[in-house]
């Protein structure tokens, strides 16, 4: 008898020692499978409800964008981001900051295009897809994680910073990677006001 109540103390210590980081881990790996999974009988719930792939990627394109309008709030007050000088600095911390801490991931980014204000997020693994293995039959054009891009243009505009976002690579249609463009709209000034003397 005393060798089991031993054995018990010591299943109680080592329990006991484990770190605070890898429950926390663990809740948020939890945390985003309950999301990913919600977010696979949204766009199921859509599909039934919708006929064509436009109208189902436009939804989800507006909850993007409503969801982004209020999250940009969240991650200025969480990240301690100043004002970004460029639009590539901003493709950055889009890539290495918000990405990171809402979905655990940091995309890679291509430089800007000819015009200096087209860019590119490239995802080698997308949370949103972990659990689908193929577009919905009959679905073709469906862009199945169009909230993202919603997202993005969303907390973009309330920056002040008005974008084009599209899906320019998807995994679920047979490409390598998620990519995601962002073209955005307005020309930026370089050029600094002077005070007058």
């Amino acid at each position: 008898m005393s060798r089991s109540s031993n054995r018990k103390q010591e299943i109680y210590k080592i329990d006991w020692h484990l770190p605070a980081v890898s429950s926390s881990a663990a809740a948020h790996h939890i945390s985003r499978d309950i999301f990913v999974l919600t977010y696979g009988v949204l766009v199921a719930q859509l599909c039934q409800d919708y006929p064509s792939d436009e109208d189902v990627n436009k939804c989800l394109d507006t909850m993007g964008y409503n969801i982004g309008i209020r999250l940009v709030e969240d991650f200025l007050a969480n990240s301690g981001i100043k004002k970004c000088r460029s639009y590539s600095e901003t493709v950055d911390i889009i890539a290495k900051v918000a990405f990171k801490m809402y979905l655990g991931i940091t995309p890679t980014t291509i430089g800007a295009n000819d015009g200096g204000n087209g860019f590119s997020l490239v995802l080698d693994k997308n949370p949103l897809v972990d659990f689908v293995e193929e577009l919905p039959a009959g679905r073709p054009s469906l862009s199945y994680c169009n909230l993202l891009s919603g997202v993005i243009r969303g907390a973009l505009e309330m920056v002040h910073l008005p974008a084009d976002v599209t899906f320019i690579q998807d995994i679920l249609k047979g490409d390598d990677v998620t990519e995601i463009g962002i073209t955005f709209l307005r020309k930026l000034d370089d050029k600094k006001s002077k005070r007058k003397k």
